[in-house]
């Protein structure tokens, strides 16, 4: 059995190699996550069969209960709640480290093994009840629960690292007591989730996408630590894959926004309120054009450059956009959506919403790809985005975009921004595209205002 067991570990193994190979093409994504499925479809197989469990019931009841949830999770969750839903999966797959952590340590009757077991225990307690708690909070700040703006004490630093530390000096001394020290394991877990409270809460809604794969990769962390407890090969696997990934999906996304981690951590961007709509105290007009203003720009137009943004998935306005698109194509304008690597609130944030809406794979441009392209554009039509194209990121250096990577669609011939007010982006930084003498500001419902552009394109 033991021979027949490595096997399909390995297979599973396998699997999940290629499906996390395939889910970096969104041509492939699809498939990539069946491989992925499959893969861990036979590794809980193997894993039930394995260990001869004479009593299925309780198992049984959970996998019901689980696939209802997940089922009804899939069905009714939106596009726009898409980033608060894999922050909640994060902070389960934590926990679920956390519990199965311990509950092998009771099982056992408090024994464990040597010092790689020990040190393996008290780090998956450690990460998975980090990214729980840090995980509710990230879920909380993104659903609206609690302020998106960072929220910061007076030597809040310093305190996360007392608690860091004080997680390490309770390791050792279980390590020296393990028979007896199941009350040092608690305190660790009741530690550690204090922590991951305090490392999320001064973290703004600007770095979400940063936090989320920063999260997704501590779960994975917690569940190779968890396999080391069990001894279970595949888990170890699995486990460090998601986070290998995870670290370098939040290197990219660091990259992107041109900061490194411990500024993402531990600068706090969006504390002040910015500019916000006055340009620092200097009352500013902008012209309030309509949706018959911007069709008779589309109308003379021969390319167009669209940027998506949060704003897009909150109006769930997407399909209308992907109408647009059509509409456009149809009367010979050449149109390509620009991506940036952080808009939204999570990784890929963009591209899932406008899978949805059945945009083709390959009029999804990143944004290096495409940045050079605005020069030559007629228009640039912005969308639900503000700080991933707000310029002060070029020269203004007390700002906290200072340095960011921005999409270039000032370069654009006519910049287009369908959104609500003039209000600042998450990093709290007045745009000052949103005066310029070649933008036009379309103010309202984004799904509202592309829905009335369309019925005037039809009617034309």
């Amino acid at each position: 059995m033991a021979v027949i067991t490595n096997v399909v570990y390995l297979i599973a193994s396998v699997l999940f190699i290629l499906g996390l190979k395939k889910l970096g093409s969104p041509k492939t994504a699809r498939q990539g996550n069946i491989y992925s499925m499959v893969g861990m479809l036979l590794a809980i197989v193997i894993t039930l069969l394995d260990r001869e469990i004479i009593d299925f019931t309780y198992i049984i009841a959970g996998l019901l209960i689980g696939s209802v949830i997940g089922a009804i999770a899939a069905k009714k969750v939106e596009m726009t709640q898409m980033p608060q839903m894999v922050a909640l999966f994060n902070g389960f797959g934590g926990i679920a480290s956390t519990f199965v952590a311990y509950a092998e340590f009771v099982n056992t009757k408090h024994m464990v093994g040597g010092t790689d077991v020990v040190v393996s225990l008290v780090l998956s307690l450690l990460i998975g009840s980090v990214t729980f708690t840090g995980s509710m909070i990230a879920f909380m700040k993104l659903q609206g629960w609690m302020t998106g703006r960072p929220i910061v004490f007076k030597g809040q630093v310093a305190f996360n690292g007392l608690l860091l530390v004080a997680t390490v000096v309770l390791g050792w001394m279980f390590g020296m007591d393990t028979i007896n020290g199941q009350t040092f394991l608690l305190a660790i877990i009741a530690i550690a989730a204090v922590l991951g409270v305090t490392s999320v809460i001064p973290i703004g809604g600007a770095d979400m996408p940063v936090v989320i794969s920063l999260l997704n990769s501590y779960s994975g962390l917690a569940a190779a630590a968890t396999g080391f407890v069990l001894s279970n090969n595949v888990l170890i696997i699995s486990g460090a894959l998601v986070g290998a990934s995870g670290i370098i999906l939040t290197q990219i996304m660091c990259v992107a926004m041109n900061r490194s981690l411990a500024n993402v951590l531990f600068a706090a961007v969006g504390t002040d309120s910015g500019g916000g709509a006055s340009g620092g105290g200097e009352q500013r007009n902008v012209t309030r054009y309509t949706a018959d203003d911007a069709a008779m720009i589309f109308e003379n137009s021969e390319s167009v450059i669209i940027v998506p943004g949060y704003g897009l998935a909150v109006a769930q306005a997407q399909h209308v956009m992907n109408e647009l698109m059509q509409l456009l194509e149809k009367r010979g304008i050449k149109v390509r959506f620009a991506i940036h690597p952080v808009a939204g609130r999570m990784p890929g944030h963009m591209n899932v919403l406008l899978a949805e809406a059945n945009v083709s794979y390959d009029k999804l441009v990143e944004m290096e790809a495409i940045n050079d392209d605005f020069q030559s554009t007629d228009v640039a039509l912005v969308v639900g985005a503000n700080d991933v194209i707000n310029p002060a990121a070029r020269y203004k250096k007390d700002s906290p975009l200072y340095g960011m990577p921005i999409l270039n669609v000032d370069q654009a011939e006519r910049v287009m921004i369908i959104k609500r007010s003039l209000a600042a982006g998450f990093a709290g930084e007045d745009n000052e595209l949103f005066y310029d003498d070649n933008t036009m500001m379309l103010f309202g419902d984004a799904k509202k205002m592309l829905t009335d552009i369309v019925k005037i394109l039809k009617e034309e």
